[in-house]
């Protein structure tokens, strides 16, 4: 029987910078490429696409892949689940170290792509290859990679199963099981039940919301109470200003299709609204209500700022960047007067997203909030429901695979020591069977 070990490059002290090796005799296959957003947050002296990846693992902005220079095997394959920065983010900065293809879900692919086209530091001439949820790619004679679909707050996720000699090793980063989404069909849980019974020697899963002891809601729960809040503007003559993840897709759908209800018309702007929203858009992945515009560079974005002013902003909604307070952000700007348009009392500003949880983000949001209730903005928050799975989700999905080993990933320890408490109800020890991992720890299973 071959040897599987893990490497846990990053994503194992933090959430981000998500990279995990596995080792399967001397095959070696990783998942993830991420970013950690905190260390360049708000930070005007980094440029990425100009930065060397050995500056950028100094100031942990993505993972210290040098640990992998002491794992002996070839590796075959870089596997990416869904196109969120802290698991695809460094990609363009690491995968010429590795010489194999990269593989993800379609969508995933395409944005990985234009991270290369943009990288300035690095040639990056990995193929890449895109697996759609349901797929198999034959990566060697022993390892085969399956896509299994599930849902999360970014169209196109999946769950991957990497099938070995020794039994399945499953990454579940990230994942909801959503079973009425607002965008693609409803997690596959036949095939994971499946796979459960051909056997599962690790599975390695996200540790976020383990302390809410339900299920995560919908997506449809967010698109009520989004509209709720919307179509009670119906006979509003003030700005309606939405701030959400450009990669929400689904919800951006939500939301400008509301718009078109009150007979506003929507624009997007933001550079990461264009990328994400134009490219799910150019790939018939999300029909937005016709006449929904979307702009991305300043130019563009203050011509169409300028125009809502002239033609009176109670004909459109606008759906922006910066509900984290980011530096340079739509709201960020609008709230400082920086663009055509000025905030006045009683317009409106929803936030449908929950502000990540560091000191950095909570104080930039803070001063945003603070310039927009100066201006007489009326501020409305939670608008939002998570893309990560709860509790119970947790305990059906080990319920459906009962893995030998299980490798709690993407946190730091207080939130992965939940997963020990989850997995004692069925029956695994810590250190025989779940496994708390550090970045740079490795981790031989016992056969």
């Amino acid at each position: 029987m071959v040897d599987i070990e893990v490497i846990a490059v990053g994503g194992y002290n933090e959430v981000g910078r998500n990279m995990t090796a596995v080792r399967v005799g001397k095959e070696i296959v990783i998942f993830d490429m991420g970013l950690y957003l905190d260390p360049i947050s708000g930070n005007n002296n980094v440029e990425m696409e100009n930065m060397h990846s050995l500056d950028l693992i100094q100031i942990g902005a993505i993972p210290d892949d040098t640990v992998m220079n002491s794992v002996e095997g070839t590796v075959k394959a870089i596997v990416c689940t869904h196109g969120h920065l802290d698991h695809i983010g460094a990609v363009q900065k690491l995968a010429h170290r590795y010489n194999c293809p990269i593989i993800a879900t379609p969508y995933t692919t395409e944005l990985i792509k234009q991270q290369i086209e943009g990288e300035r530091k690095f040639s990056v001439t990995n193929k890449t290859f895109a697996l759609k949820a349901g797929g198999k790619y034959t990566i060697s004679q022993h390892l085969t990679l399956e896509f299994v679909r599930i849902q999360h707050s970014i169209i196109d996720s999946a769950i991957a199963v990497l099938h070995t000699p020794a039994g399945c090793v499953v990454y579940a980063n990230d994942f909801k099981l959503d079973m009425t989404p607002v965008i693609g069909e409803a997690p596959d849980l036949a095939r994971l039940r499946a796979i459960g019974k051909e056997g599962v020697k690790l599975l390695i899963v996200e540790s976020l919301n383990l302390d809410d002891r339900g299920y995560s809601p919908s997506e449809q729960v967010a698109r009520l109470r989004v509209r709720d809040a919307i179509t009670r503007c119906e006979d509003d003559k003030n700005a309606i200003i939405v701030s959400t993840f450009a990669s929400q897709i689904a919800r951006i759908k939500s939301i400008t299709e509301c718009a078109r209800e009150i007979d506003r018309t929507p624009i997007l702007l933001g550079r990461s609204m264009e990328r994400y929203n134009g490219t799910a858009e150019v790939m018939k992945m999300v029909a937005f209500p016709q006449g929904t515009s979307i702009y991305g560079n300043r130019k563009t974005t203050d011509r169409m700022l300028r125009r809502v002013a002239k033609e009176g902003k109670e004909k459109f909604l606008l759906v922006v960047t910066g509900h984290q307070g980011e530096p340079g952000s739509m709201l960020s700007r609008m709230a400082m007067g920086e663009t055509p348009f000025k905030v006045e009392k009683g317009d409106k500003v929803m936030f449908s997203a929950n502000i990540i949880p560091n000191p950095v983000n909570y104080a930039q949001r803070a001063e945003v909030d603070r310039l927009l209730l100066r201006q007489g903005a009326r501020i409305f928050d939670g608008l939002h429901v998570t893309g990560h799975a709860y509790y119970q989700e947790h305990y059906d999905l080990l319920s459906m695979l009962n893995p030998e080993h299980i490798v709690p990933s993407h946190g730091p320890f207080e939130m992965k020591g939940g997963y020990v408490t989850l997995s004692r109800e069925f029956g695994y020890t810590l250190n025989r069977d779940v496994h708390i991992m550090q970045n740079g720890d490795r981790l031989v299973l016992p056969k």
